[in-house]
């Protein structure tokens, strides 16, 4: 989070009108949280079913399929004048 904390939060402030900034930091922050929450549940859920190593596998597995996608899924990159 350390490497993507500062740029997610200067890609909010870039994308947000000047007048819902605040607005936006603040939807960003709870979509991150329930994510953060939703991931912390499942990876919870692995360890009690299926112990340690199956939870890390899974943890792989998604960051894998997330690396896929964003080779798939490429947004337009605009630079701002």
């Amino acid at each position: 989070m350390g490497f993507t904390q500062g740029v997610f939060a200067a890609l909010v402030a870039d994308a947000a009108p000047a007048d819902l900034r605040g607005t936006g930091f603040r939807f960003f922050n709870l979509v991150s949280g329930v994510a953060i929450l939703l991931a912390s549940v499942v990876a919870g859920a692995l360890w009690e079913a299926a112990g340690p190593a199956i939870t890390f596998a899974a943890g792989a597995a998604f960051a894998a399929i997330a690396g896929a996608a964003l080779l798939v899924v490429k947004a337009p990159m605009t630079q701002k004048s």
